[in-house]
This record gives structure tokens, C-alpha cells and sequence, in this order.
């Protein structure tokens, strides 16, 4: 292989959050390629399991990733990795995150509560993420520094309101991910 064939440098990008806020959507709204999904629909099984509190027309859920991709030039592509938002399936988050540069957590002001473990699991890992709020319909209940206060978010943590169904939205978030990631001190 020549170095004009060489293959294209890949960053790993982790898209978190709660049952039912946005990510295989956000992934699927960016992706370059159909997105790969292991959407299942629910079943009574899941019943007393999984809260449809405020998603309550929701009818199938991920059980083990989204996957998308982005090709920013020849030497560069961006990998997506949506992980499952129901607390039983959080133990694939653990191998989902190996080797990912950054993460991008999607809260629903509507229920809020349910971003508060995407966001644990970044800042003990020490991964530089953003929050990315999905207005269902347009609808915003809360003004940035609201939830900002309800989230307890460092100051430094980029916070971006918007529609992922968008692309231009979805586009936002990642390009705000990589100034955060480029304004990371140096580890030593």
C-alpha cells in the first residue's frame, strides 16, 4: 500500500443518553451511510422494566448500538457509536466506549433525569463529551442555563439546544464536540 492508499485515520465517537431521547435518530440524521440499528420493538416483556414515562408512543428501542459513519476527507472518517439508553443494557456501554475520542450526551428536557447517568459515565472516564438538548416538536420547556444548573454541568461542557432529526442540528454537535476536544489541556 502507497501512502496515497493509505488507510484513512478513524475517530470513535460515543452518542449517549436516555431511553428514548434522540440518538439513534441524531446518528441516523448525520450518517454519510444507512445507519446500522438493532432496534427491537418492545414487548410485554419489557413492562415494569422500561419507563415510557413522557415516551409513552415510543414502540421499539435499541439493544445494542446504532452505528453511523462520516467521511471528512481521504485521511479521516468518523465513526458513530449510539449506545442503548435502558439501564439493563448499560453494561455494553463499558466495550461501546473503548477507544473513543469524545461523546455527545442527548437529554429531553422533559425528563432530564434521564441523562444524568450518560453524564456520570463520561466525567468518571474522564471523556470529553457535549450535551446536546433534543426539542421534541420545537418544544423547550427550560432556558440553557436552567439546564445547565439541573444538569450540574462544568461550565466548560458545551451545551447545544436544537431538533436532532435535523442534519444541520446533528452537524452542530459534533463540530462543537471537536472544538471542545481540540480546547482540552494536554495530558502529561
Amino acid at each position: 500500500m502507497t501512502d496515497s492508499q493509505a488507510a484513512p485515520a478513524a475517530v470513535k465517537i460515543l452518542i449517549a443518553g436516555g431511553f428514548g431521547v434522540g440518538k439513534t435518530t441524531l446518528v441516523g440524521s448525520v450518517s454519510e451511510v444507512t445507519p446500522l440499528r438493532t432496534e427491537e420493538y418492545l414487548t410485554r416483556a419489557s413492562v415494569g422494566v422500561d419507563s415510557l414515562d413522557g415516551v409513552d408512543t415510543k414502540d421499539t428501542t435499541t439493544v445494542a448500538l446504532d452505528f453511523g459513519r462520516i467521511t471528512i476527507g481521504p485521511e479521516l472518517v468518523v465513526y458513530l457509536f449510539g449506545t442503548p439508553g435502558q439501564e439493563r443494557f448499560w453494561f455494553m456501554w463499558n466495550d461501546l466506549v473503548n477507544g473513543a475520542l469524545g461523546g455527545v450526551v442527548i437529554a429531553d428536557t422533559r425528563r432530564l433525569e434521564s441523562s444524568f447517568a450518560s453524564i456520570d459515565f463520561f466525567e468518571s472516564r474522564r471523556i470529553p463529551f457535549v450535551v446536546a438538548i433534543n426539542c421534541f416538536d420545537g418544544v423547550n420547556t427550560r432556558t440553557a442555563a436552567e439546564i445547565r444548573v439541573a444538569l450540574d454541568l462544568d461550565p466548560q461542557v458545551p451545551l447545544l439546544v436544537g431538533d436532532v432529526r435535523t442534519r444541520a442540528f446533528g452537524r452542530d454537535v459534533l463540530l462543537a464536540l471537536v472544538e471542545h476536544l481540540i480546547n482540552q489541556p494536554a495530558l502529561v
